[in-house]
């Protein structure tokens, strides 16, 4: 490494943000470029490590532990050191397609297996990476690059988000004619409208979407196979395709009172959101509005946070967030051991604007939704919960019991649930005759993605159900080398 004790003479230092209160008043995004000499110094804290963890890139009792895309982090983490950008650039872009999207989404397993991460704040790899690529597009680096040759094979990706994408992106390079169709009005799947722009900003997902066209990928949005287009006329029309649709399916609450005016999901709360800023900057009014009402989001994860975010947003009176579970630790835990994903108490973006507006983090620990109350007109009033004590059997077991006495009655006029996705939407698998796996995902092997129908793969969510960006990103590009040895009888892919 160009400094070997890097991580012994600088401190990690946090990207910067934009203040909490004052970026409430917009929907751009909330993080700050780092300066090139913090960069600089971001880089030399990369240790010289033996074996490095960081892109091992395997599952550790069910987590993620070090990148999924074998990203080649301590080489670029050097090269920035020793300020040669456009290296560093060549090298992410070998095992990363999409490195604007998972420098700004992606929960950084890579930073979890960090060997500085034993003993101090690991290497800020995520924000380094963002850093490359933002920097490739500003100095013009970016420019379209469309194969040399044509194949004369043609391929359908059904599903633009993360898997398809990149798919569609490796397919295109290995010269063949690849068309990406979209159900939704634009492209990006989860990408575009599943997640804030305060995260991610659209014009990234357009800038890159511009850019695969100009290399030659076609995309055609507000086209769902099995309804706007057979999938019998897509099969006639390809030599392969890949199934890349997601789990969308969002679990249900079966409560007394579900059917409340006010009770939603929250993908359908976050997609009207987006859709509405990006048709007419609100205008239109055609969405889900918290302006001036008692908010309650039930479920603790990422899409729960994102309700919050948006909620305050949009001037809630007042938002809270509950969880099944209590309050992660402040320090790992001996069940937690590094490279494991820490699973260790942090304050998100989304609660660090709540407490900044209202004085406190909104999140509830241990709590139980029992039911929801509804006035005489069927609007929702309130919602009932009871605090509950985790509990683990001798094999191990987890289960969370209620403790008597501990009711209580919420005031909410919305509530949001976000407790997870049930697996890939019906409508087109339910025509195709895919044989199924657990949670009623595509069954497709991992290594090879080939369904019981001969030239069609399954990759991403579709195949393992709900889970991160990068392990899309990885399967996309590991189904595209599937099919393009289908297709050829050998492959030129990674």
């Amino acid at each position: 490494m160009g400094k070997p004790t890097g991580f012994m003479d600088y401190q990690r230092e946090k990207p910067k943000e934009r203040d909490p209160v004052s970026r409430l008043n917009d929907w751009k995004e909330y993080q700050l470029p780092y300066e090139e000499k913090t960069l600089k110094q971001q880089g030399a804290r990369c240790m010289d490590c033996g074996t490095p963890f960081c892109h091992t890139g395997i599952e550790i009792a069910g987590a993620a532990s070090g990148c999924p895309l074998y990203n080649l982090i301590p080489e670029w983490n050097d090269l920035v050191y020793r300020g040669r950008w456009k290296e560093a650039l060549d090298r992410l872009l070998k095992t990363n397609n999409f490195p604007e999207f998972t420098g700004r989404v992606c929960p950084a397993p890579c930073e979890g297996s960090c060997t500085v991460a034993i003993n101090d704040p690991a290497v800020a790899i995520k924000s380094i990476e963002r850093s490359i690529i933002d920097k490739g597009f500003e100095e013009g680096w970016m420019t379209p690059q469309p194969p040399s040759h044509r194949s004369g094979k043609h391929v359908a990706i059904i599903g633009s988000g993360p898997a398809g994408l990149a798919a569609a992106d490796q397919l295109n390079k290995a010269g063949h004619f690849v068309t990406v169709y979209e159900k939704s009005d634009r492209i990006g799947g989860l990408l575009m409208y599943g997640i804030p722009n305060m995260k991610l900003e659209k014009r990234l997902i357009e800038r890159r979407v511009e850019l695969m066209e100009a290399e030659g990928v076609t995309f055609v949005a507000n086209t769902e196979i099995g309804t706007d287009l057979s999938m019998d006329q897509v099969k006639a029309d390809n030599d392969a395709v890949i199934l890349a649709i997601g789990a969308l399916k969002q679990r249900e609450i079966d409560l007394e009172n579900r059917e409340a005016d006010g009770v939603h999901l929250a993908m359908d709360y976050l997609t009207q959101n987006t859709k509405s800023l990006l048709d007419s900057n609100h205008e239109d009014q055609n969405y889900i509005s918290a302006e001036g009402k008692d908010v309650i989001v039930i479920g603790g994860g990422d899409t729960g946070a994102d309700c919050v975010a948006t909620a305050v947003r949009q001037n809630c009176n007042s938002v809270v967030q509950f969880g099944k579970y209590p309050q992660l630790p402040y320090d790992r835990i001996n069940e937690n051991p590094w490279p494991q994903q820490p699973q260790v108490f942090s304050l998100d973006y989304a609660y660090e604007e709540a407490k900044a507006l209202f004085g406190n983090d909104p999140r509830e620990y241990a709590i139980m939704t029992k039911r929801f109350e509804m006035d005489e007109n069927g609007k929702l009033k309130a919602l009932h919960t009871v605090q509950s004590q985790k509990e683990v059997d001798e094999n191990g077991r987890v289960t969370m019991r209620e403790i008597p006495g501990s009711e209580k009655a919420w005031p909410a006029q919305l509530v949001f649930v976000a407790i997870g996705f049930e697996g890939p939407e019906e409508e087109l698998l339910s025509q195709m005759n895919l044989e199924r796996g657990q949670r009623n995902t595509v069954k497709a092997e991992y290594g090879t993605y080939t369904t019981n129908e001969e030239g069609v793969f399954a990759a991403g969510d579709v195949r393992r159900g709900q889970s991160l960006i990068v392990w899309a990103i990885h399967e996309g590009r590991e189904a595209a080398r599937e099919c393009d040895r289908f297709l050829m009888g050998s492959t030129v892919l990674p």
